[in-house]
């Protein structure tokens, strides 16, 4: 059984205790003692379960309809009033139908809109391709002024959704659908957004993870351990922006060998975020993206989807050992390069 301030759930109840849901009902908790925190949808209240906030506060509740990006301007324009606005939609609407709105409406001016796209990857892969969203954390990073998160858990969730508050400008959450089982045992563990965290110690290869590619990360590593003898340092990053620099060179430094797993196009995600702090730093190492491959993932439910594209443990696995396979470098003498 886990336990999140307020919010208690064991094996049976993982169909409802969501991300969404401990999202929902942490925000509906914050609220009791912050009159400042306002909720927004665009018709999603019960599917991005902000409706748990929207059912103790009615009158700090606006749902405007099938209009995500009148959705994102409202939210705009209650942040410019002194509120904390909470915008929630499903996160291929709000990154790429509201993209305007996030840019110009929100992050332009510095507002603290926190915007929670739920559904994010591929797990509403049985709703098609349309629904899937591989591409927000891309847009999102790519922002000024742009907080982004992407949480392993629900514990995670509702840590970030307290933090976020206290952010003066915008954040995106980002988390998915189903029920990630839980990677800590409780929330106290230290989280700080744009501070990673290590799961797993490790000296040969470091794989640094986001979102649901955390958990699958964490039991690759021990099965690596046992079966082959690899040391596999495992880091949730779980703030893709601000990067935690230092977690990514300490890793570079002390394993040579970094892969990085999403649950999004390899294309200007977690692993771009990772290879541009390493490219800058003139450190060299064996490395590799991993995720969706730059196309469109194919329609599927989502667990079948993730054995699909190698982004649960076997597949995790699986990239590990090619990796292992490439050599770098020995000269550790990085001051003449």
């Amino acid at each position: 059984m886990s336990t999140i301030t307020g919010t208690t759930w064991n094996c049976y109840d993982s169909a409802t205790m969501t991300p969404r849901e401990i999202y929902g009902r942490t925000l509906a908790e914050l609220a009791k003692t912050n009159d400042r925190i306002v909720g927004v949808t665009a018709d999603l209240a019960k599917t991005t379960a902000i409706v748990h906030f929207a059912n103790a506060f009615p009158n700090r509740f606006f749902n405007v309809g099938i209009a995500e990006q009148n959705m994102l301007g409202i939210a705009a324009g209650l942040a410019k009033a002194g509120l904390i606005p909470f915008a929630s939609s499903m996160a291929v609407f709000v990154s790429m139908r509201g993209g305007e709105q996030v840019r110009t409406d929100i992050a332009y001016q510095n507002l603290p809109v926190k915007i929670i796209g739920t559904h994010a990857g591929i797990s509403f892969g049985h709703a098609g391709t349309t629904h899937h969203c591989t591409e927000d954390l891309a847009i999102m990073r790519s922002i000024a002024n742009m907080t982004v998160i992407c949480p392993a858990d629900g514990i995670e969730t509702s840590l970030a959704v307290r933090a976020c508050v206290d952010i003066p400008g915008p954040v995106y959450i980002r988390i998915g659908r189903g029920f990630e089982p839980p990677c800590y045992p409780d929330e106290n563990y230290g989280f700080t957004i744009g501070k990673a965290i290590e799961m797993v110690p490790g000296t040969d290869i470091t794989i640094i993870s986001c979102g649901i590619a955390v958990l699958q990360s964490v039991q690759a590593a021990k099965t690596l351990l046992e079966q082959d003898g690899i040391s596999v340092r495992v880091i949730n990053m779980h703030t893709i922006k601000p990067i935690d620099r230092e977690a990514v060179l300490k890793a570079v430094t002390e394993t040579r060998r970094i892969l990085t797993v999403e649950e999004h196009n390899v294309e200007g995600g977690l692993g771009d975020a990772v290879a541009s702090v390493i490219a800058e730093s003139g450190k060299g190492c064996v490395f590799k993206k991993h995720g969706i491959y730059d196309q469109f993932a194919t329609i599927g439910y989502a667990e079948d989807l993730y054995t699909h594209y190698e982004l649960d443990a076997d597949g995790i696995i699986n990239q590990v050992r090619s990796l292992m396979g490439r050599d770098y470098e020995a000269d550790e003498n990085w001051e003449d390069e």
